[in-house]
């Protein structure tokens, strides 16, 4: 099969023929339709996430049909369009996991870094961390939602009941989550890079009442903010436009160093939280909500061997939604 291999981080992806896995034990084997390209992909290849197996195939907002099913598969069959997210392994059996916080298992493998993941014409998957993906979304418009998605949900879920909510780095994960929050009747406040008008623009289509750069204060208070860019500085910024009482949730897996700040922005009982990977139970909840909404995921499309492009495009902030290639 056709694979974009990463040989060494911070090193360009290469176009490279590779032998089709084969699933095993509890395992399928899906052909690839569509696979999102996500900000992690980019924390992987720049070496700030430093635990990838290497030779690596990147990709972990997959979407395809099962071809193949290794033994003892008895959630799908052969044809079944699978969505695979982040997590791709657990151990099912520590204190973790038990409690239903497997995201947080110390033995957890993740799709795309030391897993093999979507970046092929072909991956394998554990069974157990694969999605049915619901009638209405096409392929392209379902991959977004394998990370950007999930983890915005995630995200979402954290922020708690936040009326007014705002939310930093208007990416492929703000622009699914902006759709849900207004589904569930909040008020949003965009907040983007400086100067950066389009983004701004693409906020209020989606229902932002305010778009404004990350240094500036929104015409109110808000109740919450998310924070996808993987940025520090923007953890003492945001919360100094929290109400007393609000919460900043923080929903990248990485993010520069975060700088000094007064107490007396966090005083009042604010409150600075982290988002880590996802659990299974947030991606049934997902799935089942997004057709209610229903979220309409805003995609550029690169054939497979563009893949570096994409990954130049995400970084630059050249994207207005999500960057999906197609094998």
């Amino acid at each position: 099969m056709r694979a974009m291999i990463l040989r060494a981080q911070r090193e360009s992806l290469e176009l490279a023929d590779i032998p089709r896995p084969s699933p095993g034990p509890g395992q399928v084997l899906i052909r690839t339709a569509a696979c999102a390209v996500c900000r992690t992909d980019l924390h992987v290849y720049d070496g700030d996430l430093t635990e990838p197996v290497l030779p690596l195939v990147l990709g972990h907002e997959i979407v395809g049909r099962i071809e193949q099913l290794g033994p003892g598969v008895d959630r799908f069959t052969l044809g079944d369009r699978v969505g695979v997210p982040w997590l791709g392994w657990t151990c099912g059996h520590c204190r973790y996991c038990d409690s239903g916080r497997e995201n947080l298992c110390d033995e957890a493998r993740f799709t795309g870094y030391q897993i093999n993941g979507g970046f092929a014409e072909y991956a394998v998957a554990d069974q157990r961390f694969a999605f049915s993906i619901p009638d209405g979304f096409s392929d392209l418009q379902a991959a977004p939602l394998l990370c950007a998605g999930l983890i915005g949900y995630r995200s979402l879920v954290a922020a708690g009941d936040a009326e007014r909510l705002g939310l930093y780095g208007f990416g492929a994960a703000a622009h699914i989550i902006a759709q849900v929050a207004r589904y569930q009747g909040r008020r949003l406040f965009a907040f983007t890079r400086e100067g950066d008008a389009a983004a701004q623009a693409f906020a209020r289509d989606l229902g932002a009442e305010w778009a404004g750069a990350s240094s500036e204060h929104p015409p109110e208070e808000l109740d919450a903010a998310i924070i996808f860019a993987p940025v520090g500085h923007l953890v003492p910024a945001a919360l100094r436009v929290v109400a007393p009482g609000g919460t900043v949730v923080c929903a990248g897996i990485h993010m520069s160093e975060i700088p000094a700040f007064p107490y007396d922005i966090l005083w009042k009982e604010r409150t600075v939280c982290s988002v880590a990977n996802l659990t299974r139970k947030d991606g049934e909840e997902f799935m089942a909500l997004a057709p209610k909404v229903p979220v309409r995921s805003h995609v550029v499309t690169y054939p497979l061997d563009r893949a570096n492009e994409a990954l130049a495009d995400l970084r630059e902030g050249r994207l207005e939604g999500a960057a999906v290639l197609v094998p």
